[in-house]
């Protein structure tokens, strides 16, 4: 099968990509490299900034086009897929859409549909929109609705759902916001993550090496601002106990690096489930202690493995999760090897990146 593989969140389009070849499938990557993360791409589309950077990617992409047709499938990482303003984009879903067999949308984060749905109708308890009935009032919040709500971003999403073969999401949260309103497009496949080849590190129980990634432009948003904050508290408590490792906008490669031989990452406080940098640090044998919730473990049928120390999207619930961690040093070994177990059963590339080919084949 051909495939062609456009935009990339979180190594999840590099990854899928090494996994569909190893089954030996011909696979293109076209991306900016998710920008200063830099993941590895075949195509690289990254925009200058300025207006100037603008009218400079339109017309690689225009360049571009003739080796964006005759696939199989062409997957889009999200509808905001290049770059460009949204009104520009219009032109290149339909071009794709003409020149290739099937076109799948990729419900991997932000769109209007995760926006407006946490906004309007709070299907989850809490997320990056909500707590209870209550909207998000933080300002990273307050922009993402206005970029979205209203907007020919918005138009686009909903075009682009509504038009294309399939869609494709990537953690519970997002599959809630998109099944109600195309119950027979959507399909929930997990993240893809390449295993290493590595053993679980004997915990030390006289020290604890909690790991944190920190985006400066969305700390508030993810709520790393607030796991900081407990985490520095705590390790203040326990100075011995607790050494605080914090990486903050680097690069994909040098991020891997840091968080080698850590005990534990702290991500996403508003999250049901783990993202791509928390299942990343789980197949090394990193605990999360972040988004574990019921739902995460129901979608995937998990009935067994608890590897997630899950939190309430609260300081003292964080607080309270990491002193207990420091409490009971003796469940750490347990837990690494869980989370490996867990990632290998439910994550491991070739596996997830065989979901995809059933769930092409079958639209």
């Amino acid at each position: 099968m051909r495939t062609l593989l456009i935009g990339e969140y979180s190594n999840v389009n590099a990854t899928l990509a090494e996994g569909l070849r190893k089954l030996g499938h011909d696979v293109t990557v076209i991306s900016n490299g998710d920008f200063w993360k830099d993941y590895p791409r075949d195509i690289d589309v990254s925009r200058h900034p300025g207006k100037w950077g603008g009218l400079m990617l339109m017309a690689r992409l225009f360049r571009l086009l003739p080796r964006m047709r005759g696939y199989d499938v062409v997957q889009l990482i999200n509808p905001m897929f290049f770059e460009l303003k949204a009104q520009r984009l219009f032109f290149f879903f339909d071009y794709l859409r003409k020149h290739n067999k099937r076109v799948f949308l990729g419900a991997f984060g932000m769109d209007w549909y995760w926006v407006h749905t946490c906004s309007h109708q709070s299907p989850l308890r809490y997320s990056d929109f909500n707590i209870g009935s209550q909207v998000r009032t933080d300002e990273e919040a307050l922009k993402y609705q206005r970029d979205w709500i209203g907007t020919a971003k918005g138009k686009l999403n909903r075009y682009i759902a509504k038009r294309c073969d399939g869609i494709i999401t990537g953690l519970y949260e997002y599959h809630v916001c998109y099944q109600p309103y195309f119950p027979d497009k959507t399909t929930f496949i997990p993240y893809p993550i390449r295993m290493p080849e590595t053993t679980v590190e004997k915990a030390d129980p006289q020290q604890i090496r909690l790991f944190i990634g920190i985006n400066r432009e969305r700390s508030a948003y993810k709520g790393t601002d607030i796991m900081l904050r407990a985490a520095q508290e705590i390790q203040r408590r326990y100075p011995r106990q607790i050494k605080l490792l914090i990486a903050e906008s680097v690069p994909f490669a040098e991020y891997q690096k840091m968080m080698e031989g850590s005990d534990a990452i702290l991500d996403q406080l508003y999250s049901y489930t783990p993202s791509m940098n928390a299942l990343l640090a789980m197949s090394k044998g990193i605990i999360c202690i972040g988004g574990g919730e019921p739902e995460n473990y129901e979608i995937i049928q998990e009935h067994e493995l608890r590897p997630i120390i899950n939190v309430e999207p609260t300081y003292e619930s964080v607080c309270e999760a990491l002193e207990s961690f420091v409490a009971h040093p003796e469940r750490i070994a347990t837990l690494k090897r869980q989370s490996m177990a867990y990632i290998s059963k439910h994550h491991e590339y070739l596996k997830v990146a065989q979901q995809y080919l059933d769930a092409w084949n079958k639209k």
